[in-house]
């Protein structure tokens, strides 16, 4: 009886882990985005898109998103907000949880990079720094491109923020703030990030 049960209780479970992925990928491709082999974003995903957007993303890419996929996130959904015209390129054996990413310009990450629970990665202010201009639109917001590059381990609940470059290989603690480029082969933490550790190799 109780193996029936939890069969029943994994019923949304393994609904979720086939219906999301097939549907995720419809959505993305939909809007014009280039997918790669094995493409898996199980859970719902919050999908904006303005259009005319260059994205593309890589073999093997997993985005795990809310429902409990992974308890770090603490159910939460992850995010892709693009503005239009801006860019996302993702490459091969990227690994997500409950990322929020919100496009201004443009986004990359290189190849068998690993980003941690609830990561924000915001290429833009949103708003402008004169509280004048807050009042009344959004003219005078900076943005700036983000690239992530190969191999890269970004912490759980970090944020990324707008013209940063995180070298290949590169470890970002959990929680660290990136205001400015990080270096390859590093670890790096904090508020605001910097490096605490270097390696001649990671390897």
């Amino acid at each position: 009886m109780i193996a029936i049960l939890g069969k029943l209780l994994n019923i949304p479970a393994l609904v979720r882990m086939r219906f999301y992925p097939m549907l995720n990928r419809a959505l993305l491709k939909k809007k014009g985005a280039v997918l790669g082999r094995n493409v898996q974003i199980p859970g719902k995903l919050n999908l904006v898109i303005s259009g005319n957007n260059d994205i593309g993303i890589g073999d093997n890419f997993y985005f795990s998103s809310g429902d409990a996929v992974n308890p770090i996130s603490s159910n939460l959904q992850g995010a892709i907000y693009l503005e239009k015209g801006a860019s996302l390129k993702i490459g091969n054996n990227v690994g997500m949880s409950s990322t929020r990413m919100w496009i201004h310009d443009s986004v990359t990450i290189g190849d068998n990079v690993k980003v941690g629970a609830c990561v924000l990665i915001t290429d833009t202010d949103a708003h402008p720094l004169d509280y004048l201009a807050r009042r009344t639109s959004n003219d005078g917001t900076k943005s700036a491109p983000i690239v992530i590059e190969d191999d890269v381990w970004v912490g759980a609940h970090s944020i990324i923020l707008k013209g940063v470059t995180i070298g290949a290989r590169s470890i970002i603690g959990a929680g660290s703030v990136v205001t400015k480029n990080i270096p390859a082969d590093c670890v790096a933490a904090g508020n605001p990030c910097r490096v605490i550790k270097r390696y001649e190799t990671l390897y």
